[in-house]
């Protein structure tokens, strides 16, 4: 799929959701930003006061706040991850 969205995921090493969620992106061929917290409080809060989450990964989509992996997971599941990878940015 062609994605015209602007995707950030803030992650650490060893994270098996982060892994998962990387996979996803890369199989349906969407570019994102991976943006990697380890070591770096000033990227863990920007992290969570951008998600109100404290857990990795934390997607975005268009600064839209979609939640972790599982959520990204269900969004594909619903169909509802293509519309929001479509959809033009603002």
């Amino acid at each position: 799929m062609q994605s015209t969205a602007s995707v950030k995921m803030y992650t650490r090493p060893g994270c098996g959701y982060c892994s998962a969620a990387r996979n996803l992106l890369q199989h349906k061929s969407v570019a994102f930003e991976d943006i990697n917290i380890a070591g770096n409080s000033e990227l863990r809060r920007e992290m969570e006061a951008l998600s109100g989450r404290y857990t990795v990964p934390q997607i975005f989509i268009n600064d839209r706040a979609i939640g972790g992996y599982d959520d990204m997971a269900a969004l594909e599941q619903s169909g509802e991850l293509d519309r929001l990878l479509g959809a033009a940015q603002d």
